[in-house]
């Protein structure tokens, strides 16, 4: 490669971008861009970051504890390389600060802190970072644009000498249109305005009033449509800042009021948010230190070059956070571990968004987000002073996740090979997740039901619960109707406690623990892959630590916060899971069986149903159905106190009712329509054919020890083709498949 041609063809293309991206302007040019589409170039901080929000669109999701709105932004899909940080779940804590974002901009300005509120490791950060996150990739799209003003000053030499300067017209300089586009050393100096002022803001309030109204055409606060644009305080009152009043007021004065030749000192920037550098997304960890200060900076030799408007003009420039967020978002995080005295401006500053400095007032605009846990939280709530924030603040609680299926995706986003080094056994991941949900759920009050429920209510155990939520399957043990009833009440099982300071939620092992649990088991030298033996062996680990985890030390009631039986549950569950793979790797009792004796079942019903008679496939002859088939089937999959009549009528309901939410679906998959009653057909099989199974176990078990030789040559090919569907399949190689089948022999099979 030829590294000149190279960097100029780099070259080439970052000057392009500079270009396209309209990067450097006249106050002019942005008034034309401004022109041109008025409303992007009016919004505040809350208008930007709700649009934010709209850019990346949302989507409804139907889940088992009702419908949810999803803002897309939280997934991520723009950055592939940090889809590890995806947020899951958390749709109603997404559809809060969203609501909590449209009163700002119906307000017109920002009045609140947004304080995210929850147990340690439930994704408060997270939820911010993600934010920040897509708010950075918004602003450089070219509808996501923001632009700041800078005062630039020529050269005394160019002054004197003439040049081409401006926009290129060969002007003397004294005469040029504007300064904004001199290079090098055409300019002595070039001040960047600290706290992102609009350009707008250079404009008298009474003359940039009447154009934003012309040009913008809100339709006014008062009985505003959704889709109306509401002109903000920030653009409408707003004024330059301190530092820039200062700079805008000398020079005025030394033109003599001429404005025109005012602005041809400034200079439009288009800056993009960026967390790392400080622009416009600011994060402030809970550190002894203020958020904001200002410095003089004519006495800095540095600004000698400036103008002698200005020699004589002492310019403090404020600093900070505060000052460096503005025009974007601040996060505070843990901000109640800060002192009160650090934070105390804040009752004014999130109402006003005003902060007192010795000097001059900051007048700022930005979203204000805080995090903090619980018992924090609850500590400030005794305080005296809280009485004095709750008006100024918008709570919103994050609690731990408690639908399985969603803290699966943590730990699958999270931990990977690349992560950890070794092969990940099928189920590592959905171990951890099942025993971490199983430690936040409390048991139901039964009295909020009614008396035909109640008792099936206050009878529901944790895992039950647990599938509950994630699926919305009732337990098996119920019969038809009851397990209907318990579902219609599964919104209001999952919202009971919201309203009690103690929430379902609140408590429990967080995401951040689990984590940390299983980069321990990947670490373990008994095992070459991560695998479930590994984590089970650590979540024991965390339940001997009662005095470093808080919520080990929970009273048990009827089986809730019984962390150390919850990991058995969940070896227990791992077992099953494994015990059904390996039999159907080996081909003893294949799936594709257990379907076609449901589906000859599901006909006989049918015609019982309709009172029809069935064609015997043999004779031809048409027959009733054949009570004795349906009965013996019944007797494996039909819940006990189940009315026979009654189940057969809900199971052809079942089907007709799956047909018509699948139109397009042409061929039934019983699986997804009856999964329990799969279940129980297939652990009704599994008995019956124990020793078989043990056999073929035992025989794999001999192939992937020193034992191989002994078998036969028809017995080494049925291991090996069990092995290839554990791996295609299920994806099992050939370490963690003997692992967990010797796990299974130990656990399930000693004796059989």
């Amino acid at each position: 490669m030829d590294a000149k041609r190279y960097l100029s063809s780099v070259g080439s293309g970052v000057k392009s971008t500079f270009t396209e991206h309209q990067s450097l302007l006249s106050f002019g040019e942005y008034l034309d861009l401004f022109l041109k589409a008025p409303r992007p170039h009016a919004r505040n901080a809350a208008q930007y970051l709700r649009d934010v929000f709209d850019h990346f669109g949302s989507e409804e999701l139907e889940t088992p504890v009702g419908k949810r709105r999803r803002f897309k932004l939280f997934d991520l899909r723009y950055a592939p390389e940090a889809q590890a940080f995806r947020v899951a779940g958390q749709e109603e804590v997404q559809s809060e600060i969203y609501r909590v974002l449209g009163n700002f901009v119906r307000s017109g300005r920002v009045n609140k802190l947004i304080l995210l509120h929850g147990p340690n490791g439930s994704a408060k950060s997270s939820i911010v970072a993600a934010i920040i996150r897509a708010t950075e990739a918004y602003s450089q799209l070219p509808e996501g644009a923001l632009y700041r003003i800078n005062w630039v000053f020529p050269s005394e030499k160019r002054v004197r000498g003439g040049g081409p300067v401006g926009f290129g017209s060969g002007r003397p300089e004294a005469e040029a249109e504007t300064f904004a586009h001199l290079e090098g050393d055409g300019l002595d100096a070039r001040l960047p305005c600290p706290l992102n002022d609009h350009p707008l803001l250079l404009l008298p309030r009474k003359e940039r009033r009447e154009l934003l109204e012309t040009h913008c055409r809100p339709k006014g606060r008062e009985g505003a449509s959704e889709n109306d644009f509401i002109l903000s305080d920030a653009i409408l009152e707003g004024e330059l800042c301190c530092f820039c009043r200062q700079i805008y007021g000398a020079m005025l004065g030394s033109f003599h009021g001429d404005f025109l030749k005012l602005l041809r000192h400034v200079q439009v920037e288009r800056f993009y948010v960026s967390s790392r550098y400080h622009e416009a997304a600011v994060t402030v960890e809970p550190q002894l230190s203020v958020d904001a200060g200002f410095r003089q900076i004519t006495t800095d030799k540095s600004h000698a070059a400036l103008p002698a408007a200005l020699q004589a003009v002492a310019l403090y420039q404020p600093y900070g956070p505060l000052v460096a967020a503005n025009r974007g978002i601040i996060e505070y995080a843990d901000l109640l571990k800060r002192p009160m005295e650090h934070f105390k401006y804040l009752l004014g500053t999130s109402e006003n968004g005003r902060v007192a400095l010795e000097h001059f007032l900051l007048h700022l605009d930005e979203i204000f987000i805080a995090s903090t846990n619980e018992k924090q939280l609850s500590l400030f709530k005794e305080s005296g002073e809280f009485p004095s924030f709750k008006g100024r603040i918008e709570l919103i609680r994050v609690p731990y996740l408690r639908r399985y299926g969603l803290e699966k995706e943590i730990y699958d986003q999270q931990i990977s090979r690349a992560t950890v080094g070794k092969h990940i056994a099928p189920h590592s991941t959905a171990v951890a997740a099942l025993w971490a949900v199983l430690t936040r759920l409390k048991k139901p009050i039964p009295d909020r039901y009614g008396p035909e429920i109640r008792e099936v209510i206050d009878d529901l155990a944790p895992l039950e619960k647990l599938e509950l939520y994630d699926a919305g399957a009732a337990p098996d043990r119920l019969p038809g109707a009851q397990a209907k009833e318990v579902r219609k009440q599964l919104e209001a099982v999952y919202h009971e406690s919201d309203v009690y300071p103690n929430y379902e939620g609140r408590s429990g092992c967080s995401a951040r623990e689990v984590k940390t649990a299983l980069f321990n088991a990947a670490q373990s030298p008994r095992f070459k892959c991560l695998t479930p033996m590994s984590v089970i062996e650590e979540l024991d680990a965390i339940c001997r630590d009662k005095s470093v985890h808080e919520f080990l030390q929970q009273e048990v009631v009827d089986g809730y916060h019984d962390h150390e039986e919850f990991v058995r549950v969940v070896e227990s569950e791992y077992l099953d899971i494994i015990d059904e793979e390996v039999r159907d790797s080996m081909g003893l009792v294949s799936e594709s069986q257990y379907r076609e004796l449901f589906g000859r079942y599901v006909t006989q019903v049918s015609h019982w149903v309709k009172g029809e008679k069935i064609q015997n496939r043999i004779t031809g002859a048409y027959e009733n159905p054949d009570e004795d088939r349906m009965l013996e089937f019944e007797a494996i999959v039909m819940p006990p106190g189940d009315d026979r009549g009654g189940f057969r009528r809900a199971l052809i309901s079942s089907i007709g009712a799956h047909r018509l939410d699948h139109p397009d679906v042409k061929e039934l998959d019983y699986g997804i329509i009856f999964p329990d009653l799969l279940r129980r057909l297939r652990e009704h099989t599994f008995e019956e054919r124990k020793r078989q199974l043990t056999r073929a176990k035992e025989h794999v078990l001999r192939y992937l020890s020193d034992e191989r030789s002994s078998l036969d040559a028809k017995t080494r090919k049925q291991v090996e083709d069990t092995l290839d569907t554990m791996r295609d399949r299920y994806g099992y190689c050939e370490h963690c498949a003997q692992e967990a089948i010797l796990f299974l022999m130990r656990r399930r099979y000693v004796g059989a």
